[in-house]
């Protein structure tokens, strides 16, 4: 039997997945490591500490598995992280992670000084706080004797492929999320470099996600029980890989990731970027393009309603909910707990019940979390649907997935089959799978299409779609009215 190895290196944790080449998953371990929060808005962690528990999950999930029959290594990760190395090849800095704030300033000045329309010319995105960039500068203006002293700029996931391979490389996907790359025709950006005053040296060299770009160090043959040269190749970002371990890969699919923030996620041929900003234009893991919608505040919406009124099961909650009827008795939630990023971008906005009455349950409210939450997704599938990317079915992942009730929301707001995908995989196994595209194993898109199994096929309701389209359309003025508040309310309790 021969296996390749996934591994994805996670905010929380880094999970790794033994695959079988026909795509089963035999095996998979998972170990925590911490995030440090050193100031309000931080948030940083420490290279070592992923390189140490990839290791661990290694040796322990090779465990009783032959050596050769491990074939090749693919990891994917969270993106947008900031790793600089020395000339030794040692962190400068803790990383500074993709959910860190601390560049807002320097993320205006590139939105200002460059000018929105601009940077989507140049990278298919404008700045965010959490994009690679802003980090960059952040770093320049507050340790610049630090940066004098690197001599690469990585990503988490880059970081792990340098200590297995002893090779600095990245793939497109994950380049994509750092504002300093040419999304269109898949390369650095030169006028983007110039402007970071960073040159290409600095910059590990771009493959396809799926290409074999390294080999394993010899030292790590006994350690980790791998086979000398042990291939590895380029991985991807999180959400690219998912895609892959999903089989959404193809224009007409659509990903739906209910995790702690929710993902639309759209596969396209040619390249669209989204010149109003909404969503975020990548390359993907099967060298084509995606447009990426993101709400900041999913399944962690229904998670805070849960806590708040301390009701241990969530079965409870959503069984209560199914007797409420569409449009929760005139009842709106805006999931807006985080501020939101597709397609307002606005740090300000709020989580917001709206159109409370005494005739209101608490199965009324549990079904207005589900639908506002979903109505916000649904912000992100009408925009990507205005780029002319079609659409003819939705696959449904993560943990929210797992409500029957959600999925026929999700299906009747809008007005697609959503296909649940019962994996439980994700990025770890879609950088398995991209271990046996690159190595000519299943090397094409008929043999990923249906390698993961769909549990269920939820099918729209046509009067309860009619019907949500009013409700949609009220939930779209709510914001519109409420957005100069929000802002106001932000002021008020700094």
């Amino acid at each position: 039997m021969s296996y390749s190895l996934g591994i994805d290196l996670g905010t929380s944790g880094v999970k790794i997945v033994l695959v079988t080449i026909d795509g089963e998953i035999v095996k998979e371990v998972s170990k925590i490591y911490p995030i440090y929060y050193p100031q309000s808005g931080w948030a940083e962690q420490h290279p070592e500490d992923w390189w140490y528990s990839v290791k661990e999950g290694i040796k322990e999930i090779l465990t009783d598995v032959e050596s050769s029959q491990v074939i090749g290594i693919g990891v994917s990760g969270q993106m947008h992280g900031l790793v600089l190395i020395d000339k030794q090849g040692d962190p400068l800095l803790p990383c500074i992670l993709w959910n860190d704030q601390r560049s807002y300033k320097e993320t205006e000045y590139l939105n200002h000084k460059i000018g929105k329309n601009r940077l989507i010319e140049l990278t298919g995105n404008i700045a965010f706080p959490g994009f690679t960039a802003p980090k960059v500068l952040w770093v320049q203006n507050n340790h610049p004797d630090l940066f004098k002293k690197t001599k690469y700029i990585c990503l988490p996931k880059d970081y792990i492929n340098y200590k297995l391979t002893g090779q600095f490389f990245t793939d497109v996907s994950d380049a994509s999320g750092t504002l300093y790359f040419d999304v269109k025709n898949r390369k650095w950006s030169e006028e983007m470099m110039d402007i970071l005053k960073i040159n290409e040296d600095m910059l590990p060299k771009v493959y396809e996600s799926y290409e074999v770009v390294g080999r394993t160090r010899d030292s790590l043959s006994q350690e980790l029980n791998i086979p000398i040269h042990t291939a590895v190749v380029a991985g991807a970002g999180d959400n690219a890989a998912a895609a892959v371990g999903a089989s959404v890969i193809e224009e007409g699919t659509i990903m739906i990731s209910l995790g702690t923030s929710g993902v639309v996620f759209t596969p396209q041929s040619k390249y669209r970027s989204d010149h109003q900003a909404r969503l975020h234009t990548f390359c993907d893991g099967n060298k084509q393009w995606h447009t990426m919608g993101v709400i900041l505040s999913a399944a962690s919406s229904l998670k805070w309603w849960v806590e708040e009124i301390q009701e241990e099961s969530y079965d409870t909650l959503l069984e209560e909910a199914i007797h409420s009827p569409v449009g929760s008795k005139g009842l709106f939630f805006l999931p807006y707990l985080s501020g939101e990023r597709t397609p307002y971008n606005d740090p300000y906005a709020k989580g917001t019940f709206i159109g409370l009455s005494h005739q209101h349950s608490r199965g009324d409210m549990t079904r207005a979390v589900l639908e506002g939450i979903t109505f916000a997704l649904n912000d992100a599938f009408k925009a990507a649907a205005e780029l002319g990317v079609p659409i003819n079915k939705v696959r449904a992942l993560g943990g929210g997935s797992k409500s029957d009730l959600w999925l026929q929301i999700i299906a009747d707001v809008f007005g697609k089959p959503v296909e649940h995908c019962i994996s439980t995989g994700g990025p770890a196994l879609g950088a398995a799978l991209l271990v046996l595209r690159g190595g000519r194993i299943k090397n094409n898109d008929e043999n990923f299409k249906n390698i993961v199994p769909i549990n269920k096929v939820v099918k729209p309701d046509r009067k309860k779609h009619q019907d949500y389209h009013l409700y949609y359309n009220q939930f779209k003025k709510l914001y519109k009215h409420l957005q100069k508040a929000f802002k106001e309310i932000s002021r008020l309790i700094k």
